[in-house]
């Protein structure tokens, strides 16, 4: 019975898929290098001709505060997590015409908000995309992505920063970790909810969502 709980959690956390021939890769914003390096080694193996690395900083932190690892070799003084993801992507092998850097978001689903913006801007509306997240961030990237993109088939290739699938439930923290995550996934669909605009669940526009986001910004 207990082994089956902690499948049902692990499986629904920890999504994956085989990366398939895309038009972009996300990168959702984050403070570790392994999934804009993992994202940089997809781009050199042709999987897709554009990299976002997507976020401003955490909305809990109120600014970007370093890598996480690797800060011998990111040690950029980064404004926004993705200025530091572009770095990373740049120092693995990726061209600077080749990245587009969304520097708004706060939030998992402001990452794919403004990623969306950021594309529609530039005529791109993909068919086929990759996100290179943290292995335990992975299903809530893929619910607010395929939310804000219904259009496009996604393949989510996650990267281990020291939590994954095997090991999560045999740590105090790192099962808090996953268990918030879980928790989240929720708790932050009850906010999104709020910008379903009709009972077809269609996603706002931007000039919508703008508008919502400024109104509880007090802006």
């Amino acid at each position: 019975m207990n082994e089956r709980f902690l499948q049902n959690i692990t499986d629904f956390v920890f999504t994956q898929d085989e990366p398939q021939k895309s038009d972009v890769i996300f990168i959702p914003g984050n403070r570790y290098p392994q999934m804009a390096k993992r994202a940089a080694e997809l781009w050199k193996e042709g999987f897709a001709l554009i990299a976002v690395p997507s976020g401003k900083y955490s909305i809990t932190e109120g600014r970007f505060e370093g890598c996480l690892c690797d800060e011998n070799l990111y040690c950029g003084d980064y404004a926004t997590e993705a200025d530091f993801l572009a770095d990373v992507l740049l120092l693995n092998g990726v061209r600077p015409e080749a990245i587009l850097k969304e520097r708004e978001a706060t939030f998992t689903y402001e990452n794919a908000v403004f990623s969306r913006q950021l594309l529609e801007s530039r005529g791109i509306v993909p068919r086929r995309a990759i996100i290179c997240c943290q292995a335990y961030h992975a299903r809530r990237c893929r619910m607010y992505y395929q939310l804000v993109f219904p259009e496009t088939e996604f393949f989510i290739c996650p990267s281990d920063t020291g939590i994954n699938r095997e090991n999560w439930y045999l740590d105090e923290k790192k099962a808090a970790m996953v268990l918030g995550e879980l928790e989240r996934c929720g708790s932050q669909f009850a906010m999104i909810w709020e910008d379903i605009a009709d009972q077809e669940c269609r996603p706002l526009t931007m000039t919508e969502y703008l508008e919502r986001r400024k109104k509880r910004l007090g802006k």
